[in-house]
C-alpha cells in the first residue's frame, strides 16, 4: 500500500513556542517598516506583552520537545485502489483534527476528499478555514472544491494567465507550519515520491500566513511584496528545562525573495558532498553552482525525474557528462521530490523545482534547515531513490 514513512526527532505532541529573539532580518521592507515594527516590538516588550526579543538580525525561538516531523510517501508498484490507505493525508488530517482556531490551506492540486472532509469538521466545529488554490486544476477539482465551499469554506484561486500558484502548505493555529512537495492528490499520496515536514514555530507560521494573506489580496507571484518578516531564524529545542540543541533555518518565497541566489549560497558553502533529488531541473545557476563546488572536490550525486530530461533545458546531460553520478529516476509514476541535501548536514526542500518558472513568476515557498539529525533523515530518503534509480537502469 502506499503507506506514509514517518518520522519524529523526538517525542511529543504539538508544542508552544516559549520565547524568541525576533529580528528584522536580511530583507529589503522600506526603512519605515523596519523603524514602525522596531518600535512596536520595543513598546510590546516593555508592556510585557510579548515573548520575542528584538537582537541583531535573526529570531531565536524556543520550543519543548517535538519541534519537527518529517514524512515520506512510500508507493508500491503496481499501486492498486485497494491500498489507498495510511497515505501521508493521515498525518496532515490528524494535524487538522487539532486545530483549534485557523486553518490556512495553500494547495496547487487538490482532490484528495479525505483532507476535505477534515477541513469541512474543522469549520463545523468553529475553526475558521481557508483554501486557497490554483485555478488551472480548478476543473479536475471541482468535486472537491464544492464540498468545501457549501460548508462555508472560502476557495481562494489565482486566476492568472503567466505563472502557477504552485504552494503546498498549511498553517495551523498560527503556530505550526505543514510544507514539502506534495501535493494533496491521490497520485500525490499513493503513487508519487513526495516530503512533507511539520514544524512548530510560531515565527515561521508567521511567514507562511503573511504569504496566505497576500494571496487572499490576491497578491501572486510578481505582485508579491517583499516583506517576509522572519526569513532567518533559530529554534532552540528544550527538553526538560535545558537547550538539546539549536536549529537554524532559512525561510524563503518565490519570486520575491531571490531564491536561486539563496539555494546557490548555500551549495557554494558545500565542502564534501551535494545530493539532490530533482522533479525539474532546467536551472542553469543552480546547475554551474554544483559543477563549480565539483572542481573543488565535491561529490555531486543525483536522481531526476525521467520523464522530464532529453529536453531544450535539462540540466541531466551536462551534469552527468561532467562525470558526476546522476541517474533517472525508477518511479515507474513520479519521482516529485524537490530537495538538496549538502555535506549531509543541509536540507532544501519545499515546492520550488529548480526551474526559471519556480524563480520568476510562480508562487513557491523554500526551506533551507541547518541541522544534521534532519539532514540525516532526507539521506536516507535519497538512498531508497538512488538505490531505486539503479535498479531500474
Amino acid at each position: 500500500m502506499g503507506r506514509a514513512v514517518k518520522i519524529s526527532l523526538k517525542q511529543g505532541t504539538r508544542t508552544r513556542p516559549d520565547i524568541a529573539d525576533k529580528r528584522m532580518a536580511n530583507r529589503s521592507p522600506s526603512g519605515a517598516k523596519t523603524l514602525a515594527l522596531a518600535v512596536l516590538l520595543l513598546a510590546q516588550l516593555a508592556c510585557g506583552g510579548l515573548d520575542l526579543l528584538v537582537e541583531d538580525l535573526a529570531v531565536r525561538e524556543t520550543v519543548q520537545g517535538d519541534w519537527i516531523r518529517v514524512t515520506f510517501t512510500d508507493p508500491r508498484y503496481p499501486e492498486e485502489e485497494a491500498d489507498r490507505h495510511g497515505g501521508i493525508d493521515r498525518e496532515l488530517i490528524a494535524v487538522i483534527d487539532q486545530a483549534e482556531t485557523t486553518v490556512d490551506l495553500v494547495a496547487y492540486d487538490f482532490d484528495l476528499r479525505s483532507v476535505a472532509e477534515a477541513l469541512i469538521a474543522a469549520e463545523q466545529r468553529g475553526v475558521r478555514v481557508r483554501v486557497v488554490t490554483e485555478s488551472e486544476n480548478v476543473p479536475d477539482n471541482r468535486h472537491v472544491l464544492i464540498d468545501l465551499e457549501r460548508a462555508g469554506i472560502p476557495v481562494i484561486e489565482d486566476n492568472r494567465e503567466n505563472g502557477l500558484m504552485h504552494n503546498k502548505f498549511v498553517v495551523i493555529d498560527g503556530a505550526s507550519v505543514w510544507t514539502g512537495s506534495w501535493n494533496m492528490t491521490e497520485n500525490g499520496t499513493y503513487r508519487n515520491n513526495n516530503n512533507a515536514v511539520l514544524i512548530t514555530s510560531q515565527a515561521l507560521a508567521d511567514n507562511y500566513t503573511s504569504e496566505f494573506e497576500e494571496m487572499v489580496a490576491r497578491q501572486f507571484g510578481p505582485d508579491s511584496p517583499t516583506d517576509t518578516p522572519y526569513p532567518r531564524l533559530t529554534i532552540a529545542v528544550e527538553a526538560d528545562g535545558e537547550t538539546q540543541r539549536r536549529v537554524e533555518l532559512e525561510n524563503y518565497f518565490s519570486p520575491e525573495d531571490d531564491v536561486d541566489d539563496r539555494i546557490i549560497a548555500a551549495i557554494g558553502r558545500a565542502r564534501r558532498r551535494i545530493r539532490f533529488m530533482a522533479f525539474v531541473f532546467t536551472s542553469d545557476a543552480i546547475a554551474d553552482a554544483m559543477l563549480e563546488r565539483a572542481e573543488d572536490g565535491v561529490v555531486v550525486q543525483g536522481v531526476m525525474e525521467s520523464r522530464n530530461v532529453n529536453g531544450q533545458y535539462d540540466e541531466y546531460q551536462r551534469l552527468q557528462s561532467a562525470s558526476h553520478d546522476v541517474l533517472l529516476d525508477g518511479n515507474p509514476y513520479i519521482m516529485h521530490h524537490k530537495v538538496i541535501i549538502i555535506d549531509d548536514e543541509t536540507v532544501i526542500l519545499g515546492s520550488y523545482n529548480f526551474s526559471r518558472s519556480a524563480e520568476i513568476s510562480n508562487d513557491e515557498n523554500v526551506l533551507i534547515i541547518h541541522d544534521p539529525a534532519v539532514a540525516s533523515l532526507f539521506v536516507e530518503e535519497f538512498g531508497r531513490i538512488y538505490q531505486q534509480a539503479r535498479t531500474a537502469e
